[in-house]
């Protein structure tokens, strides 16, 4: 007993040593991993999802369908993430991208299916969601046209509304109805875009149901960038297309004078979370494709969702303190995760964030929601 007392005496300083080398090859690992973590999440729109070779990033004034699981694919480059589902009752998509990149996304769905788009779905008004409905829309029918000898209503679900707007046997247009309003205008007034990229079915309960292509199609409706974002849930397939609610690539763009906010936000990703299951170790499982940029899982919108959430609560207790927006900007709220999100010029600058999560939060509504 004593022998075996002694011997484990004697290797303990071995064992310190070990246990020091483990810890410091840890320590090295971690940081390579946050590194590439950095690294990873620093790709902007025209970046290929993860799993990605880096020859198959698209090239400016490209797309590139990359399957996704189940029949769903998605298509990057044309300025928004466009999510497609093929198969035999035809193609849905979900937002259309840059009118500019209109024929060369038919061109690349073309060779998923040759039956028609019935169903396009826009997650929001923003022209790199919407660009292209006028020009994809005009090429499809709606599945009732599918079969020759089709009489009657153009589909029986549509209201009377919707259907005085559906003049040709074009694609669905499904959208919340507040995009409906800020596209169109009343008559004599120019609307701001074609009619024909108008939706030409809308809805205004929480949620709209479809199934197509033996798959059952939940369309959410959440409040969040404006007051009028939809996620789209493939549900045989796992998969989520977030819209703009989810956007590795920058920080989340706010549109106070549409109806968005800070709060709307996180509560669609905290929404999100809740839906999505993820597999072995947190990867795998449900995939979410965003508005922009790579394929998404649980740990990356966890990720997300925890910065937005930081953010915003540095940003409320500046305001508690009584700080001016300038003050804010001044103290950068955001700078640890600036090299990940951050821009200083484009559409959508880190300035540009702040000042609207500011403004958010300032307002009466915002500031009891954060309470």
């Amino acid at each position: 007993m004593f022998r075996y007392i002694k011997a484990f005496l004697s290797s303990k300083p071995r064992l310190l040593c070990i246990v020091s080398s483990l810890l410091f090859l840890g320590a090295v690992g971690a940081a390579e991993f946050s590194d590439a973590r950095e690294a990873q999440n620093r790709a902007r729109q025209d970046a290929a999802p993860k799993n990605a070779t880096k020859d198959q990033n698209p090239k400016n004034g490209e797309v590139l369908l990359l399957p996704v699981q189940g029949n769903i694919s998605m298509l990057a480059g044309a300025g928004g993430n466009i999510t497609v589902q093929a198969g035999d009752n035809g193609i849905l998509l979900v937002d259309t991208g840059l009118a500019t990149m209109s024929v060369k996304v038919l061109e690349a769905i073309r060779a998923l299916s040759k039956e028609p788009l019935s169903y396009i779905i826009n997650t929001d008004d923003r022209i790199d969601h919407t660009g292209g409905n006028e020009n994809i829309g005009k090429t499809g029918r709606p599945l009732a046209f599918a079969g020759a000898g089709t009489r009657g209503l153009i589909a029986p679900d549509l209201d009377e509304q919707s259907q005085g707007r559906f003049r040709a046997p074009n694609a669905f247009i499904i959208a919340f109805s507040t995009l409906l309003d800020r596209m169109s205008a009343p008559a004599g007034q120019v609307a701001p875009v074609p009619e024909g990229a108008w939706p030409n079915d809308t809805y205004s309960e929480p949620q709209k149901n479809i199934y197509f292509n033996g798959e059952g199609i939940e369309i959410l409706h959440q409040t969040a960038n404006t007051d009028g974002n939809s996620m789209v849930f493939f549900r045989r397939s796992d998969v989520i297309s977030t819209g703009d609610i989810l956007d590795p690539t920058e920080y989340p763009i706010i549109d106070l004078k549409s109806g968005g906010s800070i709060q709307g936000v996180i509560q669609g990703l905290n929404r999100l979370k809740l839906m999505v299951i993820p597999a072995e170790h947190i990867e795998g499982g449900t995939v979410l494709i965003p508005g922009h940029g790579r394929l998404c899982d649980a740990a990356d919108l966890a990720e997300y969702q925890q910065m937005v959430t930081i953010i915003r609560d540095r940003i409320q207790n500046m305001i508690k303190s009584g700080m001016t927006l300038e003050q804010v900007k001044a103290a950068k709220p955001t700078r640890d995760y600036d090299p990940i999100y951050g821009s200083n010029t484009g559409t959508w600058t880190t300035d540009m964030f702040v000042e609207a999560v500011y403004k958010s939060l300032s307002s009466n509504q915002d500031s009891r929601a954060s309470k």
